[in-house]
């Protein structure tokens, strides 16, 4: 019986870094990319788990999306969780500001441009 039969992911579970484990680089570093401060922006605008991966508007394909969260992962700033076929993401808001205050205001102010 494969696993998707048995109700089980097909795919291993994200590896979630803790924001308290992350350097000060690592951190400036996943929010050094466009692509990735649209994704924080995105996730900042809505509720908790309610965006799957495929629910954000950012120009690159599937494979580099994938991509842009893993790094984002490692960083601390998002935590995903699979229900079903669908990743869901939360922005790690509270746990991030308690690593690195100040750090994500400055990257959602509405005058900052990507």
């Amino acid at each position: 019986m494969s696993d998707r039969a048995g109700g089980r992911s097909y795919r291993p579970a994200p590896v979630h870094t803790h924001p308290d484990d992350v350097p000060l680089l690592t951190a400036l570093s996943a929010l050094a990319d466009p692509v990735r401060i649209q994704l924080i922006r995105d996730l900042a605008n809505h509720r908790d788990w309610t965006l799957s991966c495929s629910n954000f508007d950012v120009p690159v394909g599937r494979a580099a999306k994938s991509h842009h969260f893993s790094v984002l992962r490692e960083a601390g700033l998002v935590e995903q969780r699979d229900q079903g076929p669908k990743r869901l993401n939360r922005l790690r808001r509270a746990e991030f500001d308690a690593r690195f205050p100040g750090l994500l205001d400055l990257i959602l102010r509405p005058d900052d441009t990507v």
